[in-house]
C-alpha cells in the first residue's frame, strides 16, 4: 500500500489531495486502472509525484502516467509545468538523465509475407546488429571534431541529413523540427563534449533498442491512413536518447542546482528535485546544455533511421523507392519544453517537464505537421520485446488535463537486477524465438534486464489512457525482431 492518501476519483484517474505532504502546492493526479494501481503502490513512486507538487511555480498538479515507477526526483513517467513568469523553476530530476531518449517509428512498402520466413528474419536481424553500433560505451563511425561537434548540438537531427543521413522530409515528422533553437555548446562541459564526441549514431545500451515489427490492428483508421500506416504492413521503431553527453549535462547541472537551491531559499523534501527559477543564471544555462543534449539526441535517432534504412537495402536488395522508408514521427519523452497552456482562464508560458511521458498535441495544433493537423500528433507508445507497441494520438481533453501530455511506455515493474534474478537459468533469446522474435544484444545480461516479465502490460497501460481521454488509439503492432545493448 501507498505511504500517503491517495483517493480514486474516477476508473483511471486517482487524486493525492494537497497535504499529503508538507508543502504541496497543488493536488497530485494518477491515470491507472486498479490493477495498474497494486503495481505502483509497490514503490514510493505516489509519493515522487506528492514531492512535485511542492515545486515553485507549479500549475495544475503534479501528474503521472500509467506507465510510472520510481525514478530520479519525479517519477519515471512524471508530468509537471511551471510558470515561468511567476517564480517557475527548471529541475534536472524533472527532466532525467538520459535528456531526449526518444522513440521514432518508420513505415515502409513492405508487408509481413516480405519476411515471414524464419530464416530471413534471423539473417535480417544479424545484419541490423552488424551494422548499427550497440552496447555500453560504444562508438559509432563518425567523428566529430570541435566545429563539427558545435553544429550537431546547434541544429540536431537537421546536422544530419544536411550530411546526406536522412531526407529533408523527416525534419517535418520530427518533433521540433529535430532541433530545438537557442541551445548553447558554452553551457555544457568539456567532459560533457568529450564524452558525446565519440558517441553520435550509437545506440547505446538499456533499454534502447531498433525493432521491426508489423501493423497487427488498426482502431482508428483515418488517423492510420494519414500517418501512412495499414494493416500488415513492416514498420521500425528506434529508440535511443543523448547518450553519455545528455547523462553528463544531467549530472553537471545537479551539482550547479543544489548550490542554487540553497542560495534562492527553495524549501523541498527531495534533494534530487534539486532545481532552480527558470530566469535565474543556473536556470538558464541549464536549460541551454539541456537543449544542447536533445538535439543532440535527435541528431543520433537520425543517423541511426539512415543505417537502419540501408540495412534494409543491403539485405532485401532494393531500392529506396521500393522500400518506401518513411518516418512516420519522431517524439522525445525526457524533455523540458516551453509551451503556451491556458491555465485558470488566462494563457501562460510554462516549463513543461515531461519525465518518462511524451508530448501529445490535439487536432489543430500548429505545432502538428500540417498533414497529421486534422488528427492530432502521433504518440509512439514501445511495449517490451514480447509484447505490443502503440500508435496513438494527442486530443483536445488531453491538452487540457495534462498540457497535452501523455504515457511513453510500458513501465517496469522490476529492476534490472530484479530481473537478472528473475531471468537466472532461462536462454530469454530462445523464449523469444519460441514466439517467432529473433533478439541480438551486445551485453550479456541486456536480454535479461529487458525480458517482458521486467515490464508492466502495456496494453493495460495505453488503454487506461485511451478511456482517460487523454490520447486515442490508433494502431498496434507486434515484434518481429530486436537489436538492444
Amino acid at each position: 500500500m501507498s505511504d500517503i492518501p491517495i483517493k480514486k476519483i474516477s476508473d483511471y484517474k486517482w487524486e493525492i489531495p494537497k497535504g499529503a505532504v508538507p508543502g504541496m502546492r497543488v493536488h497530485g493526479i494518477i491515470y491507472a486502472d486498479d490493477r495498474l494501481m497494486k503495481d505502483i503502490a509497490r514503490d514510493k513512486s505516489a509519493r515522487q509525484v506528492a514531492n512535485g507538487a511542492t515545486l515553485p511555480g507549479i500549475v495544475g498538479a503534479s501528474m503521472a502516467m500509467p506507465d510510472m515507477h520510481f525514478g530520479y526526483g519525479l517519477p519515471i513517467g512524471g508530468v509537471v509545468a511551471t510558470d515561468v513568469d511567476q517564480e517557475g523553476i527548471i529541475s534536472p530530476g524533472g527532466t532525467g538523465y538520459d535528456i531526449n531518449c526518444g522513440v521514432r517509428m518508420v513505415g515502409t512498402h513492405l508487408t509481413r509475407q516480405d519476411l515471414d520466413k524464419r530464416d530471413r528474419l534471423q539473417k535480417l536481424v544479424d545484419t541490423l546488429f552488424s551494422r548499427i553500433p550497440t552496447g555500453v560505451g560504444s562508438k559509432g563511425p563518425i567523428k566529430l571534431g570541435s566545429k563539427e561537434r558545435e553544429k550537431v548540438l546547434t541544429r540536431g537531427a537537421r546536422w544530419a541529413v544536411e550530411r546526406g543521413l536522412g531526407e529533408p522530409e523527416d525534419l517535418v515528422y520530427t518533433e521540433e523540427g529535430g532541433c530545438m533553437a537557442g541551445a548553447d555548446p558554452s553551457a555544457v562541459s568539456d567532459k560533457a563534449l568529450t564524452r558525446g564526441a565519440p558517441q553520435q549514431g550509437t545506440l547505446g545500451s538499456g533499454n534502447h533498442f531498433i525493432e521491426v515489427q508489423y501493423v497487427e490492428e488498426i482502431f482508428d483508421p483515418a488517423a492510420a491512413d494519414a500517418f501512412g500506416i495499414h494493416k500488415g504492413q513492416i514498420a521500425v521503431m528506434i529508440h535511443s536518447g543523448s547518450r553519455g553527453f545528455g547523462h553528463q549535462v544531467c549530472t553537471d547541472s545537479l551539482e550547479v542546482m543544489n548550490r542554487a537551491v540553497r542560495k534562492y531559499g527553495i524549501e523541498l523534501p527531495d534533494r534530487q528535485l534539486a532545481c532552480a527559477p527558470f530566469n535565474s543564471p543556473e536556470g538558464q544555462d541549464y536549460w541551454k546544455g539541456m537543449k544542447c543534449a536533445a538535439n543532440y539526441a535527435w541528431a543520433n535517432r537520425q543517423c541511426l533511421m539512415h543505417w537502419v534504412r540501408e540495412s534494409f537495402q543491403e539485405f532485401l536488395q532494393i531500392g529506396p523507392s521500393d522500400l518506401g522508408f518513411k518516418l512516420v514521427y519522431d517524439i522525445a519523452h525526457n524533455i523540458v519544453k516551453l509551451e503556451k497552456h491556458e491555465v485558470d482562464g488566462k494563457t501562460r508560458t510554462l516549463a513543461v517537464h515531461r519525465k518518462g511521458a511524451t508530448r501529445a498535441f490535439p487536432p489543430g495544433h500548429k505545432e502538428v505537421p500540417e498533414s497529421y493537423r486534422p488528427f492530432g500528433q502521433p504518440v509512439i507508445i514501445p511495449g517490451d520485446m514480447g509484447t505490443s507497441s502503440y500508435l496513438l494520438r494527442g486530443t483536445e481533453e488531453g491538452m487540457k488535463e495534462t498540457f497535452g501530455s501523455s504515457c511513453h511506455g510500458a513501465g517496469r515493474v522490476l529492476s534490472r537486477t530484479a530481473a537478472i534474478k528473475a531471468a537466472k537459468g532461462r536462454a530469454i533469446w530462445k523464449e523469444l524465438e519460441d514466439q517467432g522474435i529473433f533478439a541480438r544484444s551486445a551485453g550479456k545480461t541486456s536480454l535479461m534486464e529487458e525480458m517482458p516479465e521486467a515490464y508492466k502490460d502495456v496494453s493495460a497501460v495505453v488503454e487506461v489512457v485511451h478511456r482517460a481521454g487523454i490520447a486515442a488509439k490508433v494502431a498496434k503492432m507486434r515484434p518481429l525482431c530486436v537489436i538492444k545493448g
